[in-house]
């Protein structure tokens, strides 16, 4: 017979023990897996994002103000909205993350400048952490902004959409095709390379280390870190001759850039918002 803890640790092993506990350890980062959502941005052409996602990088590089980071914050919110992006999508960063990012401003808050902000009588320099702040959102947007493409799009139309947006270099004999093909299978490689990864470092978490008389602590983490290089290499070769094999029986790299969907109404309305919002964030006061 269970007593009332056990009953309460019994319950907690359930399925809702389970995902207790993978909330707690974090969700993983996906990186360019498709939602598989019917959606009007999943209907847009792989060209359209490519080209909103370059427009919205060169407007809040160069022009990185409050106003310019909040348009092109509700541009992305929208997006993700009207996309149908469920919640477990986005990415939860662990605990050091947060924390890395209080220190960094914490530190980028000691060079000061203006505005200024007096508390108790003490001057404080607001400048820098003001900086710090927007560099930071910069750089989150810029991501997201990356991830929503990678969630909206499926990977095999992201080499014709390059092909077609480069082709006026096509007149000074610049390899396109080839440019194209190369950036499919970079953006296919990674998903495979981050996935080997993680099977490597658990199996090595697995394994527990040989014992090595003699050797210091410093010594044996750093074979353990050439012993994990060299086995990703191997990985990496591996996955790299099945691939080639793949690509050769479906009749080579030309089929890769092969072109499959067109621009349609949407793109033309998505391209105009766009470039509202960033002239918007243009003229945005700083």
């Amino acid at each position: 017979m269970l007593t009332a803890p056990s009953r309460r640790r019994s319950r907690r092993s359930g399925p809702a023990g389970v995902a207790s506990a993978a909330e707690r350890r974090g969700a993983r980062v996906t990186l360019l897996r498709e939602i598989k959502v019917d959606s009007p941005v999943h209907r847009m052409w792989a060209g359209t994002k490519l080209i909103a996602v370059a427009a919205l990088s060169v407007t809040v590089s160069y022009f990185p103000s409050w106003g310019s980071l909040g348009l092109v914050t509700c541009l992305i919110a929208g997006t993700a909205l009207v996309a149908r992006v469920p919640r477990g999508a986005w990415p939860r960063p662990p605990l050091w993350f947060w924390v890395v990012v209080v220190v960094s401003g914490a530190l980028a808050s000691v060079a000061g400048g203006s505005p200024h902000l007096t508390v108790g009588g003490v001057v404080l320099g607001l400048g820098a952490l003001d900086a710090y702040i927007r560099f930071l959102g910069v750089g989150v947007l810029l991501l997201l902004a990356a991830a929503l493409v990678g969630w909206t799009t499926p990977l095999g139309e992201i080499a014709p959409a390059v092909a077609r947006l480069l082709w006026p270099l096509r007149l000074v004999r610049v390899p396109v095709d080839e440019m194209a093909v190369a950036v499919a299978l970079s953006v296919r490689g990674l998903p495979l390379l981050v996935g080997e990864m993680r099977t490597l470092v658990a199996a090595r978490r697995l394994r527990p280390p040989p014992p090595r008389p003699g050797r210091s602590t410093w010594r044996r983490w750093v074979e353990e870190l050439v012993d994990l290089l060299v086995a990703a290499l191997a990985v990496s070769i591996r996955r790299a001759g099945e691939l080639a094999e793949a690509i050769t029986a479906r009749g080579g790299t030309g089929l890769i850039a092969a072109r499959t969907r067109r621009p349609g109404w949407r793109d033309v309305v998505a391209i105009l918002v766009v470039g509202a919002v960033c002239a918007g964030a243009v003229m945005a006061p700083a």
